[in-house]
């Protein structure tokens, strides 16, 4: 499965990181209108002190006199400790205050630098009448802007304290909604892993419109996989019954043609027909089981099932095979045995591991089967004094198609112990081979959870 972030974890970044940009513009034009502010506050004082100052100069015997209100200067000084300074002008001649104090054409506002420090400007003018003649008199105010730079620090504390409340709102509205939005992911996701193997029913959670696409195609790939797996098993049965029927006409026929044939070679090759029918056979029919055990493994139908009654029922159908050899069963079952399982699988496995102790037994021997309970498991032991398992290979014999050497010449596809382990993992059980306890022959324990 190919993982390519989180959806979740990529809206939510996506969020948060526009509420952060939002958070920082926010900020600017706050800081941004706030200086405006404070400048456009500073400028109006200044200008209402110049033109107070400007109002007070009068021209009395052609001289231009200026009684500075103490008023226009201590408006200044009420609004901030700042200094303040003034100038009249007259022309290019300076009548009174300070005469390096920065000048313009123009009236107006305007920041400069004077003796070291920014200060604000502001510059208002009238025409007076002298001997007959118009001539413009100049009132120029300026003020350092330590308070306006102590008032936009104020303002920008607070404005980023803002902007800290405003990211951290949306902060926790940006998670609700990434939450909101991966939702119903989460409650499809959660409603198909909730079902079992077997519940191929289409899914029908409600879901947004921009999720019905997918729900579409999951219940489109659902229904094809229904139809698929009810193919496989239809051609599995089907299959088993064409190989096995046309093999087991051959083999009649082989038998009939040997009790007639009288020459030797005629009949060693009836004999080697019969044989490669056999192994054809059961290879065939157990490669059927092995698909078949495949195919339920991915969707068990589980239900309480007796080992017990199971185990009877098969050491039964296998009694007329081992009185031909005088093979003897030995069955020691312990009741409450009930294991949750699949029916069809937990028969092939037990039908499997006792027909190979059946196949492997010499004439005249004894197989004991032991069913019984230990703890939180039932564990069925099977014991031959066949051949037994080769302590080299041991581990390798539940591979498909492994044998060991010392099989000889009893016919077989080496899938019997495969599908036994199988049958065991797909219900969390366990198969263990290993050395009769007796010294020879095989033993072989499956162990299932109650």
């Amino acid at each position: 499965m190919n993982i390519q972030g989180s959806i979740y974890r990529r809206l939510m970044l996506q969020l948060v990181g526009s509420a952060a940009i939002l958070a920082a513009i926010l900020f600017l034009l706050f800081q941004s209108f706030a200086r405006q502010l404070a400048v456009e506050s500073q400028d109006t004082t200044l200008k209402a002190s110049a033109s107070a100052i400007l109002e007070s100069v009068s021209v009395q015997q052609g001289q231009v006199v200026a009684d500075i209100p103490y008023a226009a200067l201590a408006m200044l000084g009420n609004v901030s400790d700042d200094r303040v300074f003034y100038q009249i002008s007259r022309g290019t001649d300076v009548l009174t205050g300070y005469e390096d104090l920065p000048r313009s054409l123009d009236d107006t506002s305007w920041t400069a630098k004077y003796r070291d420090d920014p200060i604000r400007l502001v510059k208002v003018s009238r025409s007076l009448p002298i001997n007959g003649s118009l001539t413009t008199i100049a009132v120029t105010v300026a003020q350092t802007q330590d308070g306006l730079a102590q008032k936009l620090g104020e303002i920008s504390r607070t404005a980023i304290l803002i902007g800290l409340i405003f990211f951290a709102v949306a902060t926790i509205l940006a998670v609700w909604a990434a939450r909101s939005s991966v939702r119903p992911l989460n409650i499809v996701a959660a409603a198909v892993s909730r079902r079992g193997p077997a519940d191929l029913r289409p899914v029908t959670t409600p879901v947004p419109s921009e999720m019905a696409p997918l729900t579409q195609a999951l219940n489109a790939f659902i229904a094809r996989l229904d139809r698929s797996l009810s193919q496989s098993e239809d051609f599995i049965a089907e299959a088993a019954h064409r190989v096995r029927t046309p093999l087991a006409t051959v083999r009649a026929q082989a038998e009939v043609t040997l009790r007639r044939v009288d020459k030797e070679e005629n009949r060693v090759a009836l004999k080697q027909m019969i044989r490669a029918v056999d192994e054809s056979s059961r290879a065939a029919g157990q490669l059927l089981d092995h698909a078949m055990v495949a195919f339920r493994t991915d969707h068990l139908e589980r239900s309480k099932l007796d080992l017990r009654a199971i185990i009877e029922e098969i050491v039964e159908r296998q009694t007329p095979i081992a009185d031909l050899k005088d093979i003897e069963f030995l069955q020691t079952t312990a009741p409450d045995c009930i294991v949750l399982g699949d029916t069809i699988l937990i028969q092939n496995a037990l039908t499997n591991i006792i027909d190979n102790a059946v196949k492997y037994s010499p004439n005249e021997t004894v197989i004991t089967v032991t069913l019984e309970r230990e703890g939180a498991e039932v564990v069925l032991t099977v014991a031959d004094q066949g051949p037994g398992f080769e302590a080299d290979n041991i581990n390798a014999l539940t591979d498909r198609f492994a044998r060991g050497t010392n099989v000889g010449q009893t016919v077989g596809s080496g899938l019997g112990l495969t599908i036994a382990n199988e049958v065991a993992k797909a219900h969390n059980g366990t198969l263990t081979l290993k050395q009769s306890t007796k010294g020879s022959g095989a033993c072989v324990t499956l162990s299932l959870p109650a």
